[in-house]
């Protein structure tokens, strides 16, 4: 599906989880745009060569440690665009949940765009214009089961994105939004991941789980794509996208129709 094109050019941006799946196209998307793109994303081939994109390059980091993102946000300065989308995934009970893995979750999902913000929000304030656009989930309005960090990482980014959101408000001259995107399941490595460990879980086949499990509660059974959420990203970045701030704003396939 080709991305459908805003003119972003003279905008730099940031797009964490760059590396594959939503992130990646986003980045292809903004640089297509016009952006000058910055992707973070864990150290290795597969961001040396996501990076290769025209206008774009590469800010190999762990979000899950603090001194990294303090190092990025330094890298990245004068951001215009930040696109906090990195994230993880676990599926277990809650009492047989790793305690790691939750801390690991909560760091890259929800600690990392708080410090990625409050480092970057004050730069697209002084310059008057500026998007932070939050890839929360489904999962960040309601909960499944098995999914204890996740869900609490995806609802906190939402109530975050509402927080900045209003307090962005107050600078009323300024051309800043601050919104969430929250889609059902998309086409990623982190969801093909999740289709081994849920066909484990529930005991059926993996073939089984996209259907069964995953699209359950779509009304449209079907996979987003990547470039399907990169264009609403794209889409909040227009100048006249100023008013729609602060909002959790769903491509669920009608999850929450029901």
């Amino acid at each position: 599906m080709e991305p459908q094109i805003v003119d972003l050019s003279g905008r730099r941006a940031l797009v964490t989880g760059a590396a594959s799946g939503i992130g990646l196209a986003v980045a292809s998307c903004l640089a297509r745009s016009g952006a000058e793109v910055l992707m973070a994303d864990l150290p290795g081939e597969r961001l040396a060569a996501a990076a290769a994109l025209p206008g774009a390059s590469a800010l190999p980091a762990d979000l899950s440690v603090r001194d990294h993102i303090h190092r990025i946000a330094s890298e990245a300065s004068e951001v215009d665009i930040l696109v906090n989308n990195a994230g993880v995934q676990h599926v277990s009970p809650i009492e047989s949940f790793d305690e790691a893995q939750w801390d690991l979750i909560l760091a890259v999902m929800l600690t990392a765009p708080f410090l990625l913000t409050k480092l970057l929000i004050g730069g697209m304030y002084g310059r008057g214009w500026g998007r932070i656009i939050n890839i929360s989930s489904v999962h960040g309005l309601v909960a499944s089961s098995h999914k204890s960090a996740y869900v609490a990482a995806k609802h906190g980014l939402v109530g975050l994105t509402k927080t900045v959101a209003l307090e962005a408000s107050a600078h009323g001259d300024a051309n800043i939004s601050v919104n969430a995107i929250c889609p059902s399941y998309v086409r990623t490595p982190l969801v093909e991941k999740q289709i081994a460990d849920q066909a484990a879980l529930h005991g059926i086949a993996q073939s089984e789980v996209v259907e069964k499990v995953l699209l359950d509660r779509n009304a449209v059974k079907r996979l987003i794509e990547p470039a399907e959420v990169a264009n609403m990203v794209a889409f909040l970045c227009r100048d006249d996208m100023w008013s729609m701030t602060g909002r959790a704003l769903t491509m669920d396939a009608g999850w929450l129709s029901h």
